[in-house]
């Protein structure tokens, strides 16, 4: 049996956007029986929260939609672009740092935006970070990371084999 196909998800503090897109695609995953065929994972580009839970409101929104963010906070390490088929960035600057850390080309082809799974009529250019704003943005972010990662999830589970 082959490993599972792997996701990871990167914000930039990893309490936020990459644990809450984490969050959702583990539950497409669960509910479609693929745990033993797709894994994921989540990180940031920065080590200041390293270790420590989600922030609060957005465990608050995401637990409204159904969510249950479990994951710790950590900071991505250039090995996770040999271990991961994917990586999904949530902005422009997650993306630009990531990059910056592939040393071939083979890690380049594997990080993408997480707007780039997002339905066509989505009028978002990255998944805006949260942290700083009130309410309605964590409450946005849960809505684009669910449309996000069902579009994510959909090609993920064309490509594996069962």
């Amino acid at each position: 049996m082959s490993n599972p196909y792997s996701v990871l998800f990167v914000c930039m503090g990893n309490i936020c956007r990459s644990p809450t897109a984490e969050a959702i695609f583990q539950q497409k995953i669960d509910q479609a029986g693929l745990s033993h065929l797709i894994k994921c994972d989540s990180a940031g580009t920065i080590d200041f929260h390293q270790g420590k839970p989600s922030d609060p409101r957005m465990s608050q929104f995401a637990s409204a939609y159904g969510y249950n963010l479990t994951s710790m906070s950590r900071k991505i390490l250039v090995k996770d672009l040999d271990n991961f088929d994917l990586i999904v960035t949530m902005d422009d600057d997650n993306y630009n740092q990531v990059q910056a850390m592939a040393k071939t080309e083979a890690h380049r082809k594997r990080i993408r935006k997480m707007v780039s799974y997002a339905s066509a009529n989505s009028p978002f250019k990255e998944v805006p970070d949260p942290y700083y704003g009130g309410n309605d943005g964590f409450v946005s972010v849960v809505q684009l990371l669910e449309d996000a990662c069902g579009g994510l999830f959909k090609g993920v589970r064309s490509t594996i084999k069962r």
